[in-house]
């Protein structure tokens, strides 16, 4: 989260930070946000079937190759494990707050190859919560209010220059 204090279309605050596909217009849900997420719900939706279809000729090749029936087992049951992983993990980054440390960040690298496996369960994830908002849209306007609380709380506690006060009352109370 941003919390620069002179953003460009000029007021003042924290910004908030843009969602892949959405930018901004989470915050107020305007700038065609409904069409977005319409495009974002039919667009992973056709991507899941097509990579499904994609999936399906692999597997008919493994067929006709007669690799054996452990072979196509094993195949089979990678791509719905990993597909299943990624379904949860990329559901789970919806809603979790972001790697704070290095550790978390290096995990995150490390499932790079499962969630390429996966990109089934990934696009399945981002159909059916394109369905209840933009995909991790309830994480950051969580962390958008936060940041919109602290400063509402530091403008409000600084009214002025303390010592511009203290000038005024020794002047009106000589």
């Amino acid at each position: 989260m941003s919390d620069e204090h002179a953003p460009a279309d000029g007021t003042a605050g924290p910004r908030p930070e843009p969602i892949r596909f959405f930018g901004t217009t989470w915050v107020e849900h305007d700038g065609g946000y409904a069409l977005r997420r319409a495009g974002l719900v039919a667009g992973s939706l056709v991507a899941a079937v097509v990579g499904a279809y994609v999936l399906r000729l692999g597997y008919e090749g493994l067929v006709i190759a007669e690799v054996g029936g452990v072979i196509n087992a094993m195949v089979v049951v990678a791509f719905a494990v990993c597909s299943a992983l990624a379904f949860r993990r990329t559901w789970e980054g919806f809603v979790r707050r972001r790697p704070d440390t290095a550790a978390d960040a290096a995990t995150e690298r490390s499932m790079q190859s499962l969630m390429m496996i996966g990109f089934i369960g990934t696009l399945l994830a981002y159909f059916f919560r394109g369905l209840v908002e933009a995909p991790g849209e309830k994480l950051h306007r969580e962390e958008y209010e936060q940041a919109r609380t602290r400063y509402d709380r530091r403008r409000s506690t600084r009214t002025g220059n303390p010592a511009a006060r203290a000038t005024k009352r020794r002047r009106k109370h000589p």
